[in-house]
């Protein structure tokens, strides 16, 4: 079904367009600027400051600067937390405006974003702060006659590369942690969706968040997020998007100044449905694990394996409820799909649905582009079955709504086509057998497994992946940990001898 897309929707005025540096809106160096575009029509909402590798040194000095002599890494934690919960009551205090942004500029359901999105980046925020006066070091006995203690050390200055699909969710899974730490750091929202990140640096400003400490410099990938990833006064760059671009971070980190890198990247996650699962929530699970956010997420379930004794039956759920999956405008409180985020991602979705076509799978139901009064980037919910793990369509993250199914006889045949993917970020095991599940769950390999659930996040369950997938944690305490240095302090005892 489609909803037609609302013109009488009142869209947020635009405040925050520039670049933000030093406590200060600011234009860019060279003046220019990118559009920023509504998938929901393909008309341009703002142009916004276009920062490069000047605009960056700016940012990375103020950050340095901050870090070296300012206060935030001196503050006790307990300082650092106080201002980061007043910094959660502000984003509460504009929840509303805050969720119009980002559907405006990605697509994303506003009604989602009001309940669940914005609320879950200041909880987010909350439960850093309550760590921030929690960083431990350790005693040690060390087997000669000396004492030793550790010291955990904000690591310095960040850069954080967030990608577009939950621009307030990446903002803060990098921020909040980096802030409890007691780092400095430079934020690159993608260049898709760039307005929530400077509304949340004003934000910052106003919860009193020292100059220098929180930098949001927006621009292309290319020129701003390769300057921050390459820059020999960042001390670690923390990046999640395609696993292409993982690729030149790392590289950019080695051939500068061997910075700390973590990656959360590319994912072709695997829902494998045995016989004895509930069939209802088994095609709710594989639905919303593909349809979630038009199936923008790294974590979608787009390969879903199916046991032979229920596929027939599940296939057919599957089909009834996609039909009756609503998509149209995202602010619209009875959609439940918006449009891709632009027209560069819708092309390339529909492209591998022609893939899947041309390579043998066989399209079961969507596939086609919805124009909704002529504009907009919306793409129908797809379903291929009987598809091959070489097809493209199985290999490659399409970051779309596409699911691809499959039938499968043995567990050792689940096991092993579902760990025949070069990702490894999550993976879902539906059935009411707990041997099963405890089998399945240690043979996958993925960072996260959920059984009988998907989207099961929480800011204390570590989320990171295997292989293409990338390293290092978000959420939890690794993801705080990341931040940190560990530092050895080592003294002899007295009169001891030490050489």
């Amino acid at each position: 079904m489609a909803s037609k897309v609302d013109s009488f929707v009142k869209i947020p005025t635009i405040k925050f367009t520039k670049l933000f540096i030093n406590g200060e809106f600011v234009d860019s160096i060279s003046g220019k600027t990118l559009e920023t575009i509504d998938p929901r029509t393909g008309e341009v909402i703002a142009r916004v400051a276009e920062g490069n590798k000047e605009d960056v040194d700016l940012a990375v000095k103020a950050a340095r600067h901050a870090f070296d002599s300012g206060p935030w890494p001196r503050f006790p934690g307990s300082e650092r937390a106080r201002i980061m919960m007043k910094f959660a009551d502000l984003i509460d205090q504009n929840v509303e405006e805050l969720a119009a942004l980002d559907t405006i500029d990605a697509g994303k359901l506003f009604s989602a974003g009001k309940a669940m999105d914005i609320p879950l980046v200041s909880s987010n925020l909350r439960y850093y702060a309550g760590a921030a006066d929690k960083i431990h070091g350790e005693v040690l006995k060390m087997s000669r006659e000396f004492h030793a203690h550790t010291l955990r050390e904000p690591i310095g200055v960040v850069g954080h590369i967030i990608p577009w699909n939950f621009p307030s969710t990446s903002f803060f899974m990098k921020v909040s942690p980096a802030l409890a730490a007691g780092c400095t750091m430079v934020v690159k929202p993608a260049e898709q969706t760039p307005l929530s990140a400077l509304y949340y640096a004003h934000l910052a400003k106003l919860a009193g968040i020292p100059n220098g400490v929180l930098n949001v410099v927006t621009g292309f990938g290319s020129t701003a997020g390769a300057a921050i990833s390459s820059h020999m006064e960042v001390d670690a760059v923390s990046f999640t998007g395609s696993t292409e671009v993982g690729r030149k971070v790392m590289q950019a980190a080695a051939t500068s100044n061997l910075k700390v890198v973590s990656l959360e990247l590319g994912g072709k996650s695997p829902l494998i449905i045995f016989d004895d699962a509930d069939v209802d929530l088994a095609a709710q699970l594989a639905l919303t694990g593909i349809l979630h956010n038009k199936g923008e997420v790294c974590v979608a379930s787009s390969r879903v394996y199916v046991q032979e004794g229920i596929y027939d039956e599940l296939v057919k759920k599957l089909v009834e409820k996609t039909k009756a999956w609503i998509v149209g405008d995202p602010f619209d409180p009875k959609v439940q799909q918006g449009p891709q985020v632009d027209k560069k991602q819708f092309e390339k979705i529909l492209s591998y649905i022609e893939h899947g076509k041309r390579e043998g799978a066989t399209l079961l139901t969507g596939g086609k582009p919805l124009e909704l009064g002529g504009k907009g980037y919306y793409i129908e919910p797809t379903i291929f079955t009987d598809f091959k793990e070489e097809m493209l369509i199985a290999k490659d993250e399409i970051f779309g709504p596409v699911m691809a199914l499959a039938k499968f006889k043995t567990i050792d045949e689940a096991i092993e086509r579902a760990n025949k993917s070069k990702y490894g970020l999550v993976a879902g095991i539906v059935t009411k057998d707990l041997n099963v599940a405890n089998t399945v769950s240690r043979s996958i390999r993925a960072g996260t497994i959920w059984i009988n659930c998907y989207f099961a996040f929480d800011n204390d369950l570590p989320f990171g992946g295997y292989k293409m997938s990338g390293f290092g944690s978000d959420f939890g305490l690794d993801a705080l940990y990341k931040y940190l240095k560990v530092k050895s302090v080592v003294t002899p005892l007295y009169n001891t001898p030490w050489l």
